[in-house]
C-alpha cells in the first residue's frame, strides 16, 4: 500500500485494504498516547483509529509529542 505521510510518498508491504489507522501507527512503531493524527484532511479521534481503514493513495498527516520543558529551579 502507499501512502503520503507527512509529505512523503512511502510504501508499506505490511497493510492491506483491510488495514487500519492502528494498524499503521503499529507498522511505524509509534505509542497512541503521544499522537494525533490527520487522514485526507480530516482529524481522526483517537477511539475510532481501530475502525477507521486506510486506503492506497491516502494522505495521512502524523503529529508525534514529545515530552519535556523547563526543569524547576
Amino acid at each position: 500500500m502507499e501512502l503520503v505521510i507527512n509529505g512523503q510518498q512511502r510504501e508499506f508491504a505490511e497493510l492491506s485494504e483491510t488495514s487500519t489507522v492502528s494498524d499503521l501507527l503499529a507498522v511505524l512503531q509509534l505509542k497512541g498516547d503521544r499522537v494525533a493524527l490527520e487522514r485526507n484532511g480530516e482529524i481522526v479521534s483517537r477511539a475510532a483509529w481501530g475502525e477507521t481503514r486506510i486506503a492506497d493513495g491516502d494522505k495521512v498527516e502524523i503529529v508525534h509529542f514529545v515530552g519535556g520543558g523547563v526543569g524547576s529551579f
